[in-house]
Formats: structure tokens, sequence, C-alpha cells
């Protein structure tokens, strides 16, 4: 790893830790906007599941309450189907098709979030569409650690309470990505390739984290979905650029 491949590995983590301390989300779909500038799809994948679990377990506890295991068996059960499917793809993605796919996928979530920033409901389709999501974000899960997408946008449109939203796509996260990394490295995926970029990642996803649950607390509702969007926004026009 040159010192730019460094520098671009530290600046996602911290991006990625600082936005899912924020909004219990995010690791990979920030992350992965200047990874994938720097290393492999494949190394860019492991990333950001290791990242985003690392995140996830610093900042669930907060919001722990929330999580109401009913509502969200059949989206868990859909995911952790998912995944196997997601990492069987990673041999078969071409890094231009994957950056270009990604940075369209974080422009449906920011169209999406802007549309539940307009307090749009919907009431239609019950377990068996949030199974479908489920099964959506287990496959972006195994993927590139982008499990969130899915059900985020979806408790978005669903137009639930903003713990309800957190608690989950929080609990979802951190379940299917635990998931994911299991497969990733009884696959071999986990290599010595991964582990040098996440030396200098972990102290980025800490950080980061730490900071932006303190930031959670002082932003008020409004600013704290206009910044979301601003960062989805953004690292999706790059990506789509880029491929």
């Amino acid at each position: 790893m040159n010192s730019f491949t460094c520098l671009m590995v530290l600046a996602g983590a911290f991006g990625g830790g600082f936005i899912s301390g924020l909004a219990g989300f995010g690791t990979g779909l920030v992350a992965l906007g200047v990874w994938l500038h720097a290393v492999p799809p494949l190394t860019a994948a492991s990333l950001a599941i290791i990242c985003s679990i690392v995140s996830q377990v610093q900042t669930i506890p907060a919001i722990w309450h929330a999580v109401d295991l009913r509502r969200i068996w059949p989206m868990l059960t859909a995911g952790v189907a998912g995944v196997p499917v997601g990492t069987r793809l990673l041999d078969h993605v071409d890094a231009g098709v994957f950056r270009l796919t990604v940075g369209i996928l974080l422009i449906l979530s920011f169209a999406t979030m802007l549309a539940g920033d307009r307090r749009v409901a919907l009431r239609w389709g019950g377990r068996s569409a949030d199974a479908a999501i489920g099964l959506a974000g287990g496959i972006l899960g195994g993927l590139a650690g982008l499990s969130g997408v899915g059900p985020t946008m979806w408790a978005t449109l669903r137009g639930w309470p903003k713990d309800q939203r957190r608690g989950v796509f929080q609990a979802f996260n951190l379940t299917i990505l635990s998931v994911a990394l299991l497969v990733h490295a009884a696959g071999g995926l986990v290599t010595r390739d991964v582990v040098e970029p996440l030396l200098w990642a972990l102290p980025g996803t800490l950080t980061g984290a730490w900071l932006g649950a303190r930031a959670y607390r002082r932003l008020s509702d409004r600013h704290f979905h206009r910044l979301i969007l601003v960062l989805l926004g953004v690292s999706g026009l790059t990506l789509v650029v880029a491929g």
C-alpha cells in the first residue's frame, strides 16, 4: 500500500464510521465511495463488512430499546438467506460496473430519503414486502457490505418514526453483516490483502463512529436528515462518474 491508498482507506473509514454513528447505518455507503478509488472491489467489500460491524457494535446499545424483533424477523430471515448469493456474485463483478451500480444505489437512496422527507408513507406489502427487502439487503450485504440500502429506503418510505427506523435497520445490518463476514471468511475472501488496509481503516472507523454518535445527540431531526441526503447524493454522483 502506498501513501495515497493508506490515506484513502483511512478517510473512507472515518467518513463511514461517522455517518454510521450519526445515523445508525451507512458505513459501506460512504466508505465505498472512497475505497473503490483505491482498492479492488473484493478488498473493499470485505473492508466494508468488517468496519460496518465494528461501528454497529459500538453504537447499537444506545438504540437497543427501539429494536422490535416481531417487526423485523421476516426481513432478517430473508436477509440471511441472501448473503451467500451476494458473496458468490463477487467472483463475477467488473470493477467499473460495480462502481456504477453502487453509485446508482446511492442516488436511489438519496432520492428515496428525499421523498421520505416529504412524508410519503407506504402501507402496502406487509411482511411479504419486508421479506423481499430483507432478501435484497442480504444479497447486497454479501456482495459489498451494503445491507442497509434496502431496509433504510424501505423504513423511510414506510414513514416509521425515527427511533423505530433506526432500530430496524441497525439490528438488520448487524445481523446480516455478521453472517456476511462468516461467509466471506469461510470462502477465503478475508486474506492478507484485507488485513493490511484494515489496520488503517479501524482507527478511522472507531473515531468516526464515536464522533458521529456524539453529533447525533446535538442535531435536530431536520438537520440530521439533510446531512444524510448530502452524503448519499455526493458519494453516488462521484461513483457514477468513476464507473
